[in-house]
């Protein structure tokens, strides 16, 4: 039973981050296209801070319970599901590196526009802003399918 609070929380805590990180380009694109509304630019940046510092909050705490899953076989032996090979575990890990360097380069754009520089073009954050989808989709599939 600690077993599945444990994934619960693992899960609960991804998504968390995974809002944070489908959010923060978003608000990228907003401070791209405020223009001269130091206002509203001044207001988002401030947004995309906290959103930041929060993903990093509920990416450590996703982390945290995803090693205890990772050590389950120590730490719950009989609660275990047998997984067979885990190349596919690599494989999603990879993808979730992927993801977490995405979100710290959002990040620091978001750093960079409250100092003053310049950000990229709304129409490439607008398609940077599709990346995460396409490896969110990748990490489920290797999550449930545990194809290798």
């Amino acid at each position: 039973m600690t077993y599945l609070w444990i994934k619960s929380l693992h899960v609960l805590f991804v998504m968390a981050w995974i809002a944070a990180v489908f959010y923060l380009p978003r608000i990228l694109v907003n401070i791209a296209e405020a223009g001269g509304a130091a206002v509203v630019k001044a207001r988002l940046e401030l947004m995309a801070l906290r959103l930041y510092r929060f993903g990093h909050m509920m990416f450590g705490l996703a982390f945290v319970f995803g090693l205890a899953l990772w050590q389950g076989w120590r730490l719950f032996p009989n609660a275990l599901p047998h997984w067979g090979e885990i190349g596919w575990l690599h494989a999603k890990l990879g993808l979730v590196v992927v993801m977490l360097v995405y979100y710290i380069w959002n990040g620091r754009l978001a750093k960079r526009s409250v100092k003053g520089g310049a950000l990229p073009s709304p129409r490439t954050l607008r398609l940077l802003n599709e990346l995460p989808v396409i490896l969110l989709l990748g990490i489920i599939f290797l999550a449930i399918a545990k194809p290798f």
